[in-house]
């Protein structure tokens, strides 16, 4: 069993998707029912079905300085760090802290893959065109070097490429850094984008819905992929501290299967047991859990299962994968920042898309938007291979 963790303060956070860019378009999305998702409208080849494409990024221009690192990629990241006050406060812990003590901890899928898609399709000879000969693009940690570029940072910089958990498992890395005295806080979140690799690589397992992906529900045929970049500070809780804290999180891998989690769902049971025993609360405590729900066949069965005989019919549940589409690599930031607006704002999101409901899902499903007093919630993350993660949230202060 793992020791319970001392509660660590989200001091601010920030998300960019098909939703909109920043919190206050992420939040009106989830309290009118909003969804993003449209035609594929990005692939090099036609490709029948639909995606959470970000608007605005093909415009954005990185400023001189970081030039190097221009990609499709860099540029969604570069539009949420942006966002919501973010680069001021994490100007303002490596003021206080140091540029060492500020850690880079971020995942990714697919990184600046579409770079370098774009590179062998122009191939010069035989090597890289001139304008993408960058070697700091071609590789997974293009992210977490930009990141820490921007920043000036000098601290661990870290990239988590887990598949899907990969943006929530850096929390987990956050917390063990702080709590071992390595640094004093930390940027964590990920960035993916659209491009080939991810949509015909995905539809060539048949995951890829034709239409709107439709989570949980029983007539679901497939995924719908998104793109997104999201970010949060994370540092010890400071005295009379009203930020919303970062409680607890577990972290597990049942490798039963390249991409089809374990059928009884043991390694996604085993990172919610750790996650609630680490937050040092029940699973009656919970009032809200953000699923991972893709809308896939065996993901949802076993998640639904495991959520219907785990909590308590009072304990809320949705996927917000509706509104954006599976963003991968992004999933897991994304939907923590979901998840505490949720807390912030007393809404519990609806489950966009889903209208029959599979026969795992039990009385937990929320499948329209509800008002509720959310004070403590959860976050799945369960990626390809059995790479599982949950992450735990509390609110502080008064009622919503």
């Amino acid at each position: 069993m793992p020791h319970p963790m001392s509660p660590l303060a989200v001091r601010a956070y920030t998300a960019t998707s098909a939703l909109g860019h920043g919190l206050a378009a992420h939040a009106e999305a989830l309290a009118l029912s909003r969804g993003g998702l449209r035609p594929n409208d990005i692939s090099s080849a036609p490709l029948d079905c639909w995606i959470g494409r970000v608007d605005g990024v093909e415009q954005v221009a990185l400023p001189g300085p970081l030039a190097e690192w221009d990609c499709r990629n860099n540029r969604l990241a570069w539009l949420a760090l942006r966002q919501d006050g973010f680069m001021d406060a994490v100007r303002d812990a490596r003021a206080r802290y140091g540029a060492s003590r500020v850690a880079v901890l971020l995942g990714t899928s697919t990184a600046s893959i579409g770079a370098t898609e774009e590179g062998y399709r122009r191939l010069d000879h035989g090597r890289m065109p001139a304008d993408l000969h960058r070697p700091v693009l071609h590789t997974p940690h293009s992210l977490a070097g930009f990141v820490a570029t921007v920043f000036d940072l000098e601290g661990p910089c870290l990239t988590v490429a887990t598949a899907c958990s990969s943006s929530a498992k850096v929390f987990a890395n956050a917390e063990r850094m702080i709590r071992l005295g390595l640094v004093d806080a930390a940027i964590v979140g990920g960035t993916d984008t659209l491009c080939d690799s991810v949509l015909f690589g995905f539809n060539s397992l048949e995951l890829v819905s034709p239409s709107p992906c439709r989570p949980f529900d029983a007539e679901r045929d497939g995924i719908s992929i998104g793109e997104a970049a999201g970010f949060a500070l994370i540092e010890r809780p400071q005295e009379d501290d009203d930020a919303p804290l970062f409680i607890g999180y577990g972290e597990a891998s049942d490798a039963h299967h390249m991409s089809t989690p374990h059928p009884e769902g043991l390694g996604a049971e085993l990172a919610l047991r750790d996650t609630l025993d680490r937050a040092g609360i029940e699973a009656i405590d919970v009032d809200y859990i953000n699923l991972h729900g893709t809308a896939s066949q065996k993901n949802d069965e076993v998640e639904a299962a495991l959520v219907t005989r785990f909590f308590p019919d009072t304990t809320r549940a949705s996927s917000t994968k509706g509104f954006t589409g599976h963003t991968l690599g992004a999933a897991g930031i994304l939907e923590a920042v979901m998840t505490l607006l949720a807390m912030r704002d007393g809404v519990v999101p609806a489950n966009l898309g889903g209208t029959t409901p599979d026969p795992h899902c039990g009385a937990q499903m929320a499948w329209h938007a509800e008002r509720a007093d959310i004070r403590i919630a959860l976050s799945n993350s369960f990626g390809f291979g059995g790479n599982n993660a949950c992450l735990a949230f509390s609110r502080q202060g008064g009622a919503a």
